[in-house]
């Protein structure tokens, strides 16, 4: 028996297999859940997140195309897993884009208005766009999970507009959480550490970040990107039934440290 039995979900945001997402879709299909994905337009990206999908060992996976700039695919992908899956047991927003020109050391004064609105509408207004056609198919409730990292809290050189929209991911995410709690509907974010993603490796600095979390952390090394997986199978399940509304750090203890 899997803690996921029969519960099905979308997951937004598998890119290769090197993705959280990906590693998440893992852990919660080993607990029984089943999952449809997301992928953005076109042959080409369909292929490879159906390649990564089937080489982990899913066969003829769900998938849809999405552009979460645009509310339409939105509430394409949803309609369709209203179709194929009737209900929903749970989301998981793992999306974030910001131009990489400016995720650069010395580069946020100079962050332009079209830059900062696109980064703050797909990377944090998509959570709640997601939110609002997720809710209606969580008949028996459910939990949406949003990916975050500690540059939402404190300034992480080099992260620069993509905090900002870290940052208001995680407030949407409290508010979300507000106004769900009465239909059981569970809304939380999960900050993980430093991850060798292809989303990561755009930041500015991303190798001394690697250098300081092992110097740093509690426990002395950075995190991989199963332990986020294992962590996303708490927040889903009823293992943490009681839980909304919060932000879980998977840091190796990171953002515990004052120096």
């Amino acid at each position: 028996m899997g803690l996921l039995d029969g519960r099905k979900g979308l997951i937004f945001g598998v890119a290769n297999e090197r993705s959280i997402a990906w590693h998440i879709a893992q852990s919660l299909v080993a607990e029984g859940a089943i999952c449809g994905f997301s992928h953005l337009p076109g042959e080409k990206m369909e292929r490879r997140v159906r390649q990564t999908i089937e080489r982990g060992g899913i066969k003829d996976p769900w998938l849809f195309p999405c552009d979460v700039s645009r509310d339409e695919d939105i509430a394409a992908v949803f309609e369709a897993a209203k179709r194929d899956f009737d209900t929903l047991s749970f989301v998981v927003h793992s999306v974030a884009f910001a131009d990489k020109e400016y995720l650069k050391i010395g580069r946020f004064t100079d962050t332009p208005r079209h830059v900062f609105t696109q980064a703050l509408d797909i990377s944090a207004y998509t959570l709640i766009a997601m939110a609002q056609h997720a809710r209606p198919l969580m008949t028996a409730g459910g939990s949406i999970l949003a990916l975050s990292y500690y540059g939402a809290e404190k300034v992480v050189p080099g992260y620069n507009v993509m905090g900002v929209a870290k940052a208001a991911l995680e407030a949407s995410a409290r508010y979300l959480a507000a106004e769900l709690g009465r239909y059981n509907i569970r809304v939380n974010t999960l900050s993980a550490g430093p991850c060798r993603t292809l989303s990561a490796m755009a930041v500015g600095g991303i190798d001394e970040m690697f250098e300081w979390v092992e110097k740093k952390s509690p426990l002395q090394r950075n995190i991989n990107t199963e332990e986020v997986g294992k962590s996303a199978v708490y927040l889903i399940s009823d293992l943490s039934s009681g839980v909304t509304g919060e932000n879980l750090y998977v840091d190796a203890g990171y953002n515990t440290m004052g120096v």
